[in-house]
Formats: structure tokens, C-alpha cells, sequence
């Protein structure tokens, strides 16, 4: 059987059975110092305060931190791990607040906040123990029902 919008593919969810208001299952992410030193350079970002202890602190850094792009990408994963293989990301609109730092844990959560036309939109939300880390929206896209079906 193929994978439809009706039919859920590898664990995902359908399309149709997602609701507006569903709350997504939270998301513990631990912050080691290598996952934010090795996302900062292969996000290609060589800033010094996301890889070098000693030169973050003289900036004025409780320690190296994580990147927006890692966030940007945590905040997707976050969506398509529930949403299943199946949909593509159209969007991811976030903002940064508390820094994440070696040694906490950044916990997603979120909410579907709408759905029309193969789009579903989730409110999504990372906090660490200094507060919120990230608060936005995640998009992603469903394949139209035609798509996939055996002809």
C-alpha cells in the first residue's frame, strides 16, 4: 500500500486524522557540548562563541551556545518527527530568547494551530532551565490525496 494523505506512511500521521489543537508529544533534547559545537560547523557558522569556551566568555557568555540555525532545525525535526516521512517543510519562523547552553536540556513542545489545504501549522515552543529558548511556527506540507495512489 502506498502512502496516501489519508494513510498514514512509516508511523506518521495522516492528514486527515490531525486536529486543530492537538498537542504534540514533547521532545527532550539534551545540550551536550558536542552537538552544539559539531551543528555550529556543519551549519558552516565558525563564530567563536559557539565552539570556543574562553573566547564566549570574554564576550560576555556564560559558555558556548547554540546556533539559530541548529534551533531552526531542531524546531523542523521536532514537526516531522511527528508528521511522519511524508510531508516537507514549507516553513520555520522562530524567534530566540534564553541561550542554550553545554549541559541543559531543551524541551519541545507544540500545537497544531491550523490545517487547510495539506498545510498543517504548528506553534512550537523549545524551553531549557533559563526560560524559552525558541517560540514560533513549523509548516509542513502533505502530499495531495491524488498523489501516490495505485492508478
Amino acid at each position: 500500500m502506498t502512502a496516501t494523505a489519508t494513510t498514514p506512511a512509516l508511523n506518521g500521521r495522516s492528514y486527515d486524522d490531525i486536529a486543530v489543537g492537538e498537542v504534540l508529544p514533547e521532545l527532550a533534547i539534551p545540550l551536550t557540548r558536542t552537538l552544539i559545537v559539531a551543528t555550529a560547523l556543519a551549519t558552516r557558522d565558525f563564530q567563536d562563541v559557539h565552539h570556543d569556551p574562553d573566547l564566549a566568555r570574554e564576550r560576555g557568555s556564560e559558555d558556548v551556545f547554540m546556533n539559530i540555525l541548529t534551533s531552526n532545525g531542531l524546531a523542523g525535526r521536532f514537526v516531522t518527527d511527528w508528521a511522519g516521512p511524508a510531508v516537507s517543510v514549507r516553513r520555520v519562523k522562530i524567534r530566540l530568547g534564553a541561550p542554550n547552553y553545554p549541559g541543559d536540556t531543551m524541551t519541545m513542545t507544540g500545537e497544531v494551530v491550523s490545517k487547510e489545504n495539506g498545510l498543517v501549522e504548528v506553534k512550537v515552543q523549545g524551553a531549557n532551565s533559563l526560560g524559552n529558548h525558541l517560540s514560533g511556527t513549523v509548516t509542513v506540507a502533505y502530499p495531495a490525496a491524488s498523489e501516490g495512489k495505485d492508478a
